[in-house]
C-alpha cells in the first residue's frame, strides 16, 4: 500500500513538472532570427487579420501561434526610408536617408542589427530587394554579409526573370536562396537571415503590374474583392488639389479607373501574397526538418502600406491609414502556452524591429536607436511609457509626390503639407471615422486641438535628429 502511495505520487509531481514545463519557454540564450520584409503590403491583407477572401494559411500559423501587433505603423511610406529605419531603428530625421541613391555611411552601418549581430557571433544572410543607396553601394554590402543575395533597385525588372530557362517567379527563387542559406549555416552557430520580397509591389508601368506565379494563375479567378468604401470619386474629390494631381493619382488611373482594372489588380496583388505565404511555409518546413524550428524567432512585416483606390489613390506616400499601417507577426516557440495567438493593440512602429532583434538576441541596442524592444509586449503589459503617438514625415520626390509631416495619435491623425504646395493642415478623428473622410483641421471646436497637434509636430522635428 505504502508503495502504492509513492507510485501515485511521483505519478502526479511528474505531471506537474510537465505541466510547468510545456507551459514554460525553451531556454535559448540566442535565438535564431528570421526576418521576412515584404513590399508594400498592407495590414489587412492576411486572412488572420479578417479578410476572408485572401489565402495565408502559412501566415496565419504565424498569428496563431505567435503575436499580432493590430497597430503597426511605418514613420515613412517609401521603401528606401522605411527600410533604412527597419536597420537602423532611427527615423528619417536621424539617419537623413531621403532617397534611392544615398547609403549608409560606414558609421551607421556599424549600428544596424546585421552589423551588431554579426559583431555578436551571428551568421548572417540578407536575400531580395536592399533599397538602401544605389547599385554600387549595395553591391558593397556583400562583404557585410556571411550570406549574400541582395539586390538593387526592385530586385529585377520583372517578378519572371526572363534568363531563367525555368521561369521562377522571383518569390520561389528568394525561397530556394533561403533553404540554400539554412543548408550553410555552420553547425552550432546563431544565425539572421534578411529576407526581403520585391512582391507584392508593382512593376510600375509593365502592362501587367502585379505578374504573379504561374501555379496562382487561378487563385481567385471566380473571386469578385469588394472595393474600399473610400474608393469613391467624392472622397477623391476632399483631397487637396496637389494630391489630387500627384503621382498617386497618375497610378490610380492605370489600375483601379475601371471595375476591370480594378479586379485584375486587386486578383494579382493577393496571388502576390499567396505566392509569398507558399515560401514561408516552405521555410518552415525545412526549419521543422532540421530540428531548428524549437530555437527560430520569425518576425513578419512589410515596408509600407498600399492604397486598393482608397481616397481614389493608388500606391503609398501619405498620411492615411492603408498607407502606413502594415502587418507584423512575431513568432517566438519559446513563448510560454499562454502568451501564443494573441493580439495586441499598442501602438508600434518599424522602428521597433532593430532593438526587438538585439534584445532577443542579448545584444546591447545602441542609444542611438530610436525604436523600442517589441519583447514586454510579446508575454506581459506594455510598459507604462510606452509610446502614444509618432511623428509621420516623407520628403521624397517633391515634384511626384507632396511633401508633409504630422502626428498619429492613438484617436487623432494630423498632418501639414510643406512647400512648393500651400501649407494646408488635415485632422481626422479616427474613432469617429477610422475611414477618414472628414477632414476637421477648419472646424473651431478643434481649434484648440489643432493647435496642440501642430505644436506636437514642430516639437517632434526639433527634437528627433
Amino acid at each position: 500500500m505504502q508503495r502504492q502511495w509513492w507510485i501515485l505520487l511521483f505519478g502526479l509531481i511528474a505531471t506537474g513538472v510537465g505541466l510547468l514545463a510545456d507551459d514554460a519557454p525553451e531556454v535559448c540564450r540566442r535565438p535564431n532570427l528570421v526576418i521576412i520584409l515584404t513590399d508594400d503590403q498592407r495590414y489587412d491583407t492576411l486572412h488572420a487579420a479578417g479578410n476572408r477572401l485572401i489565402q495565408t494559411p502559412n501566415l496565419d500559423r504565424l498569428a496563431k501561434e505567435g503575436v499580432t501587433f493590430r497597430n503597426s505603423f511605418v514613420t515613412t511610406p517609401i521603401c528606401c526610408v522605411s527600410r533604412a529605419s527597419l536597420l537602423t531603428g532611427q527615423y528619417e530625421r536621424r539617419h537623413g536617408i531621403r532617397d534611392f541613391s544615398t547609403p549608409l555611411a560606414s558609421n551607421q552601418w556599424a549600428q544596424t542589427y546585421p552589423a551588431l549581430l554579426r559583431a555578436a557571433g551571428y551568421w548572417t544572410g540578407f536575400i531580395g530587394k536592399f533599397g538602401v543607396g544605389d547599385a554600387k553601394a549595395i553591391a558593397a554590402r556583400a562583404s557585410d554579409f556571411d550570406f549574400w543575395r541582395g539586390r538593387p533597385g526592385q530586385a529585377g525588372e520583372w517578378f519572371i526573370e526572363p534568363g531563367d530557362p525555368d521561369q521562377r517567379h522571383a518569390t520561389a527563387r528568394m525561397g530556394n536562396e533561403a533553404l540554400e542559406f539554412l543548408d550553410q549555416v555552420p553547425a552550432g552557430q546563431p544565425f539572421c537571415l534578411s529576407i526581403s520580397f520585391n512582391a507584392p509591389h508593382a512593376r510600375d508601368g509593365k502592362a501587367r503590374e502585379f505578374q504573379p506565379d504561374r501555379r496562382d494563375e487561378a487563385v481567385y479567378a471566380d473571386v469578385r474583392i469588394p472595393m474600399p468604401a473610400s474608393a469613391t470619386e467624392a472622397d477623391f474629390l476632399r483631397l487637396p488639389d496637389f494630391v489630387r494631381r500627384s503621382e498617386a493619382r497618375r497610378r490610380w488611373e492605370r489600375r483601379f479607373a475601371t471595375e476591370a482594372m480594378s479586379q485584375a489588380t486587386l486578383r494579382d496583388y493577393y496571388r502576390l501574397i499567396t505566392g509569398i505565404d507558399r515560401e514561408v511555409g516552405r521555410l518552415m518546413e525545412r526549419l521543422e526538418e532540421t530540428g531548428q524550428s524549437r530555437s527560430t524567432v520569425m518576425v513578419f512585416t512589410s515596408d509600407n502600406g498600399w492604397f486598393a483606390g482608397e481616397h481614389g489613390l493608388a500606391d503609398k506616400w501619405f498620411i492615411y491609414e492603408e498607407s502606413i499601417r502594415v502587418p507584423l507577426i512575431v513568432w517566438d516557440p519559446r513563448l510560454p502556452r499562454r502568451c501564443r495567438g494573441r493580439t495586441r493593440d499598442e501602438m508600434v512602429l518599424n522602428l521597433d524591429v532593430a532593438p526587438t532583434l538585439l534584445g532577443l538576441a542579448g545584444v546591447a541596442v545602441p542609444d542611438r536607436m530610436q525604436g523600442r524592444s517589441l519583447e514586454p509586449l510579446l508575454c506581459g503589459r506594455a510598459p507604462r511609457d510606452w509610446r502614444r503617438e509618432f511623428f509621420f514625415e516623407h520628403h521624397f520626390g517633391p515634384g511626384l509626390i507632396p511633401p508633409s509631416e504630422g502626428v498619429r495619435t492613438e484617436r487623432w491623425s494630423y498632418v501639414r503639407w510643406l512647400p512648393p504646395n500651400p501649407p494646408v493642415e488635415e485632422l481626422y478623428d479616427l474613432r469617429r471615422d477610422p475611414l477618414q473622410r472628414v477632414n476637421r483641421a477648419s472646424r473651431p471646436e478643434q481649434s484648440r486641438r489643432l493647435e496642440t497637434l501642430r505644436a506636437r509636430s514642430h516639437d517632434w522635428a526639433e527634437t528627433l535628429q
